[in-house]
């Protein structure tokens, strides 16, 4: 997975905006307003975070090398993912969509409404 392989994935699931609020260097992907991905544009290779259930993070990163504790975020909740080659595009699908779908669930009721009805 590259980088624009990653803005396609992301930018299909419903209600998502891209962004720059940190700077030219990290692209933001967010649902209403949350974030659930952030993305290294200077990373070599590609590098991004994602939201995790806390204990699913902490099995993640003792399964797979390329899984780390969030930099620079709460690593309690949040992971960086290395795009090294090691694991599969469909299993850095998986982490995207979980981290989507926890931004999602923390949405206010008429908020996931929205997003169902769409």
């Amino acid at each position: 997975m590259n980088i624009e392989e990653l803005r396609e994935y992301c930018l299909k699931k419903k209600a998502v905006t891209e962004g720059f609020p940190f700077g030219v260097e990290t692209l933001v992907f967010k649902v209403r307003n949350k974030v659930f991905l952030l993305a290294g544009l200077n990373n070599s290779p590609l590098q991004f975070n994602v939201k995790c259930d806390p204990e699913l993070a902490i099995s993640l990163r003792e399964t797979y090398f390329c899984v780390k504790g969030g930099y620079h975020m709460n690593k309690t909740h949040w992971n960086t993912v290395i795009v090294d080659g090691s694991v599969s595009d469909s299993l850095l699908r998986e982490w995207i969509d979980h981290s989507y779908n926890l931004i999602v669930q923390s949405l206010p009721k008429k908020e996931r409404e929205k997003l169902v009805k769409r």
